[in-house]
């Protein structure tokens, strides 16, 4: 059992994994980021999970990285640091993942957002990259992800001041697709992942992996890709299923084959 995770269960197609350790505020140490990848890992495998969502607590989503345990490394701890793995795990996550997020939103935990496919945050949420104020930067995607989310100008700005920005600011600048009052913001993320998971598997992993193919590669190569996708799935049980729901007037049942 994961000591600093909280993992309920898929119940119609979601799992939902909390972060907890509130004495932390959820600082992303090193035993969090490995227990978080394994769970991911175990979802990628579970049939009956097709989405999931992770969230925080209300005070905080995650305040960043383990500030004392990122004390205790030198120049070659830092380049054997077993994070990296834990992080590419979590990168490779192919099924949708959704962050519900409330509170502080910083460092290594608005990196750990930027690693969901949609973003929901309650209206005193916080995003921000405050490493420069320690003399870092940030180190797990923080200047790749943001710089793409955000746009060059705001994401330097955050980068180089350090300044976070609060839940509506980061929805108009396009870091998170939607604002919620806190008390219901891991109950809306919820309810758009059970309409995702009521479509077809196979439809829903290339499809998210179209989008983000159109954030590290030329035009041409992903319309080659999204076509080469889109006749992939004209040879699956759940595409004559669709047509054939829509056809009859009814909900498609999908089966993932």
């Amino acid at each position: 059992m994961p000591r600093t995770l909280a993992v309920l269960p898929p119940e119609q197609g979601v799992r939902l994994i909390t972060l907890q350790r509130p004495e932390a505020l959820n600082a992303l140490n090193t035993e969090l980021l490995g227990e978080l990848a394994a769970e991911l890992d175990a979802a990628e495998q579970d049939a009956e999970t097709r989405v999931v969502v992770i969230t925080g607590s209300r005070k905080a989503f995650a305040a960043g990285a383990d500030i004392k345990e990122m004390a205790e490394r030198d120049l070659v701890g830092i380049l054997n640091d077993p994070r990296l793995a834990h992080w590419q795990r979590i990168t490779r996550f192919s099924k949708p993942l959704i962050a519900a997020v409330n509170g502080v939103c910083l460092g290594g935990g608005c990196e750990l957002a930027m690693h969901a496919d949609i973003l929901i945050a309650g209206e005193d949420a916080r995003f921000g990259q405050p490493e420069i104020n320690l003399g870092i930067m940030p180190g797990a995607g923080g200047t790749q992800r943001l710089l793409r989310a955000v746009g060059k100008s705001l994401a330097m700005q955050m980068v180089l001041t350090g300044e976070a920005i609060d839940a509506r600011h980061a929805q108009r600048a396009g870091l998170i697709s939607e604002v919620t009052q806190p008390e219901f913001t891991v109950e809306r993320a919820i309810a758009i992942a059970r309409v995702i998971a009521q479509k077809a598997p196979l439809a829903v992993r290339l499809a998210k992996e179209a989008l983000l193919k159109a954030e590290d590669t030329d035009l041409a190569s992903g319309l080659r890709f999204e076509r080469h996708a889109f006749t992939l799935l004209a040879g699956t049980r759940d595409r004559e299923e669709g047509i054939r729901a829509f056809q009859e007037k009814r909900r498609p049942e999908f089966i993932g084959q």
